[in-house]
């Protein structure tokens, strides 16, 4: 387990991951262009715009980006309650918006923040500023996890570390996936993406491999 400053993959490590980031990314924009479309209307004739969310998020290095999403709540949705975690079927979403949180169709234009290097497919899910800096103050080493591009999908999500679960549990398997780095684990991580997805899949036959440690 990380307990030191960690620069992320060599060169040609990053190199590799940065061109399968690209070719995935591009792939699946043009392929699921039509389904973009219809979720734009969807939300414009049921909510209005704007079409997508923009939210400040805390990236690689600790420096900040705009990540997008599909608008899911309402406009007015942290009026009330301030920055909290989202919940399923949050009573802020709109009508169209808790399907699109439930079936992950709300992520999908982070493809763009992959295609300008602000995240990756696979890596630690980037937080909001304000969360970040409460973890810092009682997580030990959880700035570690900047060491590299945050992702839209990641090695804790896939067994279920997510949404209101264990935030240590979160960074014991993101330090985890930052120690073991390698393109095959991120194609790994996108298969089983993939079927946590489609199949809720969160238990995996890794009996090699234990559990991370206790951070």
């Amino acid at each position: 387990m990380l307990d030191r400053p960690w620069n992320g993959p060599p060169t040609a490590g990053r190199m590799a991951k940065r061109t399968m980031d690209l070719v995935f990314a591009t792939g699946l924009l043009l392929a699921l262009a039509p389904l973009f479309a219809l979720v734009a209307v969807a939300i414009l004739l049921t909510s209005g715009r704007p079409i997508l969310y923009q939210q400040q998020r805390v990236g690689q290095g600790g420096r900040l980006f705009r990540m997008f999403k599909f608008r899911s709540m309402r406009n007015d949705a942290e009026r009330e309650t301030g920055p909290i975690w989202a919940s399923d079927h949050d009573t802020r979403c709109t009508r169209i918006g808790d399907w699109l949180r439930h079936t992950n169709i709300d992520e999908l234009p982070q493809l763009f923040n992959v295609l300008r290097g602000e995240m990756s497919l696979v890596g630690p899910r980037p937080e909001r500023p304000i969360f970040v800096e409460e973890f810092r103050k009682t997580i030990p080493g959880y700035d570690l996890r900047h060491a590299v591009p945050g992702g839209m999908t990641g090695w804790a999500q896939v067994h279920g570390w997510r949404g209101r679960t264990s935030l240590r549990k979160r960074i014991q398997y993101d330090l985890d996936y930052i120690e073991r780095w390698s393109i095959a684990m991120d194609f790994r991580v996108l298969l089983m993406t993939f079927q946590h997805v489609f199949w809720g899949k969160t238990s995996w036959n890794d009996a090699k491999r234990p559990a991370p440690p206790e951070a």
